[in-house]
């Protein structure tokens, strides 16, 4: 397995804890494996972003502009934000939800409309994915990361034991079942969106 990932959400969402799963699955399925993180405002709500490299030999955890193979946005503006990453023929996974940022809030401007279209034509590959719908259904907004991964899962491939002892060993015991479920959802949603 070989994969150049870009994560990309607002604080809170989750991004860290879903770089961290990519990172021991690649461990468990014996690749080298370099994870960055940029946090920026993320404690107000602000963007954060994480790359995730998967390999035989990867020297630096930084994906340039342009290379990144899947692309994995947890809100629609964070993933017109991560748009310039993706290369030509790469895969855009994006969840549908919207999260007013401060200038929204604040009234100083309105959320744009069309966005889904906007990534479609742009992307090439867009997988729109009703994330917080399917995160509710598994028992927590909060696992709104593991549908996506799940997603992801059907795209990037690996083996469905090394997935789940990834994020075993990453979730907490008393949040297992929960984040598991949202992750078959997200890939049974991807399956049935293939077919």
């Amino acid at each position: 397995m070989k994969a150049d990932i870009v994560i990309i959400g607002v604080g809170g969402q989750g991004t860290l804890l879903a770089s961290r799963i990519l990172g021991a699955l690649a461990m468990e399925m014996g690749h080298d494996v370099k994870v960055s993180e940029v946090h920026g405002m993320s404690q107000r709500g602000g963007s954060v972003t994480t790359y995730v490299r998967i390999g035989d030999d990867i020297p630096s955890p930084m994906v340039d502009t342009g290379s990144a193979d899947y692309v994995v946005a947890f809100e629609q503006l964070e993933a017109v934000r991560a748009l310039p990453y993706l290369k030509k023929g790469g895969t855009l996974i994006a969840s549908t939800q919207k999260i007013d940022p401060m200038p929204v809030i604040s009234g100083a401007c309105t959320y744009p409309e069309g966005l889904l279209d906007l990534l479609k034509e742009r992307s090439g590959r867009l997988i729109a994915v009703d994330a917080l719908a399917l995160a509710r259904q598994a028992g927590s907004e909060r696992s709104v990361n593991l549908v996506l991964l799940g997603a992801l899962k059907q795209v990037l491939g690996g083996d469905e034991e090394a997935w789940q002892k990834a994020i075993a060993a990453c979730v907490k015991e008393s949040f297992l079942a929960m984040n598991l479920k949202a992750f078959a959802l997200g890939a049974a949603c991807q399956k049935e969106k293939r077919a």
